[in-house]
């Protein structure tokens, strides 16, 4: 299925909730960021210097330097352009870093050799050591191509230079929990996910990591045939246990306490909790996140389903709105 065009910003007419008649919804990967929508226009239209200046003041903010350069990394003519800006700032690390992430795209797509893709990061990573964005290009690669050596190894490195990473966490959680399970309620991706959540300050996203393992192995389950891929009006088996029970409760009650409004990925946390809160059954805890969300849809963990990954967030959206 062709994906469908960015999500725009909420139109006055738009109803309560946030979000347009049913077949209007779609995503965009840059969920809601002004400076980086302008940046990414005008990259599109051959104009580096914007991101330039964007990646400049971003400084060592160092999620949400990841979050826009792989945004920016993904747009049309990216590699080109962050090519020019190489030979007119040659040794700028944010410009190596752009053609880095920008290569690494094409290579997911099948569109370029893994391995200039993967020497190009280990450029960016020599140019700017204390910078794990070239790091989360070599975890992205891994993730998808393996192998999973190279995972664990780039992960590790994002590590050391941010240990609180958002996107890289969210990376390494997804591989894991693709391996075997040691029980109904065991899994080495759910302990490693409260061990990060554990070990991360009181006010850091990372504490919904927990529920990203879990829909993690909600997607692997699902695939396999092992659970309900769409979440329905009657609680799913994998979200009611007590384990589950625990790590959806303290998730939601972090959200409550120390939701931060500026993190560039909340919108990825509030669609996981949404996803968790209507499979376990919890209409209202969902509808109160729901209408956080806005229309800021993602496309994970909606994609998990099987289906349409907008039809699968509606549904979800539309049951939890009426009943909660």
């Amino acid at each position: 299925m062709t994906p469908p065009p960015p999500v725009t910003d909420r139109a006055p007419s738009d109803p309560p909730g946030g979000l347009a008649p049913e077949h209007s919804g779609t995503f965009d990967a840059a969920l809601g960021d002004a400076e980086l929508l302008a940046a990414r226009a005008a990259l599109a239209q051959g104009r580096w210097q914007s991101a330039r200046s964007l990646l400049l003041h971003t400084g060592d903010d160092w999620d949400r330097r990841g979050h826009r350069v792989t945004v920016l990394a993904a747009g049309p003519g990216a590699p080109s352009r962050a090519g020019q800006w190489l030979l007119a700032e040659p040794g700028s690390a944010d410009a190596a870093t752009l053609l880095a992430l920008a290569l690494v795209r094409r290579a997911l797509r099948g569109e370029e050799d893994p391995e200039h893709a993967r020497a190009s990061c280990r450029t960016a990573a020599g140019l700017a050591p204390a910078d794990p964005t070239p790091w989360l290009g070599l975890l992205l690669l891994a993730r998808a191509l393996g192998p999973e050596a190279e995972l664990t190894a780039a992960f590790k490195e994002l590590r050391a230079r941010h240990p609180e990473h958002h996107h890289g966490h969210h990376l390494f959680i997804a591989g894991l929990a693709e391996r075997p399970p040691g029980g109904p309620e065991s899994h080495e991706a759910y302990d490693t996910a409260e061990r990060a959540a554990a070990e991360a300050p009181a006010d850091s996203p990372l504490a919904v990591l927990p529920v990203v393992a879990y829909a993690e192995r909600h997607r692997v389950l699902a695939a396999a045939g092992l659970a309900p891929a769409v979440p329905g009006p009657a609680p799913c088996a994998h979200w009611t246990g007590p384990r589950a029970r625990r790590v959806l409760r303290a998730a939601f009650d972090w959200w409550l306490e120390w939701e931060h409004d500026e993190h560039p990925r909340r919108h990825l946390d509030l669609n996981h909790l949404a996803f968790a809160m209507s499979a376990a059954g919890r209409p209202a805890e969902a509808a109160a996140l729901f209408h956080r969300i806005g229309p800021h849809a993602t496309r994970a963990p909606w994609s998990y389903t099987g289906q349409d990954p907008w039809a699968a967030f509606h549904q979800a959206r539309a049951h939890a709105l009426a009943t909660g």
